[in-house]
């Protein structure tokens, strides 16, 4: 079958003496194989942490795109409220409501402090009787709670003067209103 291996002589058994023998060796294989699971294990670990970061950035960012859906469905709302309150026909309710009236034609002074123009008093017109709107015409909004301070019928009297008490009730809620002249032109 096979002969065995002659005796190296001369310069081949110097070199063999010199080298370490090829038989299998496991001392040396061991620092190996402990790098390798190392490095796969830390690998991972690694890829674990970041998994549940990135789930818990995900977990974060809807939490924050739901905050801002509620915020930007609220400021729309708010809104929808001052758009309205600022129409000129809501303006113009608000201040009758307050007392005010229109003004009388205007009078406007030169730079050296004579007068240009005829300054005419502002004069409330004739009240006209108008019904009192309730919650549910009014699409479901809120009373405004400055409204109970004109009284019940929902305008200024002419005079300026306080309006007619309302039932007790009203009375207890709304504040007092101070009896004073109406506004006058600046001309005066």
């Amino acid at each position: 079958m096979s002969k065995p291996a002659a005796p190296l002589k001369g310069r081949a058994a110097r070199l063999a003496r010199l080298m370490p023998s090829t038989g299998p060796s496991t001392a040396a294989r061991t620092p190996f194989v402990l790098l390798v699971v190392l490095l796969l294990g830390g690998g991972l670990i690694t890829l674990l942490l970041l998994n549940s970061a990135l789930n818990e950035g995900s977990f974060r960012l809807s939490e924050l795109k739901r905050d801002t859906t509620e915020l930007t469905d609220e400021q729309q709302a708010l809104q929808r409220d001052v758009d309205s309150r600022s129409q000129p026909d809501a303006l113009e309710r608000r201040a009758r409501e307050l007392g005010m009236v229109p003004g009388g034609s205007p009078a406007f002074l030169d730079p050296d402090g004579t007068v240009r123009g005829n300054p005419t008093e502002a004069t409330a017109p004739p009240p006209s009787p108008s019904p009192t709107p309730s919650p549910r015409a009014s699409g479901g909004a809120a009373p405004d709670p400055d409204a109970t301070a004109t009284g019940a019928s929902g305008s200024a009297s002419p005079s300026g003067s306080a309006p007619a008490p309302a039932a007790e009730s009203d009375s207890a809620t709304a504040p007092a209103v101070e009896s004073t002249p109406p506004p006058t032109s600046p001309g005066r």
